[in-house]
């Protein structure tokens, strides 16, 4: 695929201070920057914990798409769901992604790199049997029932929040960009794609690579499974988390600022009425001088 990015103005955006970023004119979402990492982590938690909260005051159940990754936000969310006594019963959660090995078949749970086992032991094995979130309320995609998670999605009358990171690339989940030379994919086909197995992207294994196997590319699952787009923009907020560093600089720069294009697919989350990136500072210095 050949790209079609305006370079120039691409640059221009990379070079905007950090400060101007939160009231920028051109900005096209909002941005809440924080001090570090951390900062962001605890934002997300105490997000997290509120939603669930006034949703339990007001007797309506609380809905989420949640990523495994960023992840921690998850010890500091189930920490305080435990010690305030939270009651998690009327929570729906919807888990977006998850590796598949060569031949698209799921990893064992105790594997490192799955993520179903990985957010049962971060987030439902810590909580409290009493106030835990029911298991035919955790959600996790299939590869035996593709549809699954729509299907549930529209069962408990659609998604309050979704809560993702940002990838190299600019995917949410494993909506990847496109490379394929041979397959036309229009914008509205991406925008409108439904949960889907696929072959990652080569950045997509050499960034995970870099991040939990010192760059042992051959650790890394070549396939996964994904929520698509549609459901993912269907929530009634997106909150975008940040705290890679210079990894994430340019698609953060990109998102704020360029159009819409299936090269960054996050920039499809323009178009919807309630979406803040939250990251911390280091993430969103300028790329360049």
């Amino acid at each position: 695929m050949t790209s079609r990015i305006d370079t120039e103005k691409f640059f221009e955006w990379a070079r905007i201070p950090v400060e101007q970023l939160e009231n920028h004119p051109d900005a096209k979402v909002k941005i809440k920057i924080l001090a570090n990492a951390t900062d962001v982590i605890q934002w997300a938690a105490r997000y997290m914990v509120d939603e669930v909260k006034n949703n339990n005051k007001e007797g309506k159940p609380t809905r989420w798409i949640l990523p495994c990754g960023p992840t921690g936000q998850y010890p500091i969310f189930t920490q305080i769901v435990n010690e305030e006594r939270i009651n998690m019963r009327n929570v729906h959660i919807f888990h977006m992604d998850d590796f598949l090995d060569w031949q698209g078949r799921p990893l064992p749970i105790e594997h490192p790199l799955c993520f179903r086992g990985e957010m049962t032991r971060l987030i439902y094995d810590q909580i409290d049997t009493s106030l835990n979130v029911p298991e035919s309320q955790r959600h996790f995609p299939s590869i035996y029932d593709i549809d699954g998670l729509t299907k549930e999605i529209e069962k408990v009358g659609g998604i309050d929040t979704m809560l993702s990171g940002i990838g190299y690339r600019g995917h949410i989940a494993y909506n990847e960009p496109p490379i394929a030379p041979w397959n036309t994919i229009t914008e509205d086909d991406f925008r409108n794609s439904k949960t889907r197995i696929l072959n990652l992207n080569p950045d997509t294994i050499i960034a995970m690579s870099q991040r939990v196997a010192g760059g042992l590319l051959h650790y890394i699952p070549p396939m996964a499974i994904t929520m698509g787009m549609k459901d993912l923009l269907s929530a009634k907020r997106i909150r975008l988390l940040s705290i890679t560093g210079e990894w994430k600089r340019a698609i953060i720069r990109y998102l704020l600022f360029g159009p819409k294009t299936i090269e960054y697919p996050v920039t499809f989350v323009q178009d919807h009425p309630d979406v803040l990136v939250v990251a911390d500072r280091n993430t969103v210095l300028p790329c360049i001088d």
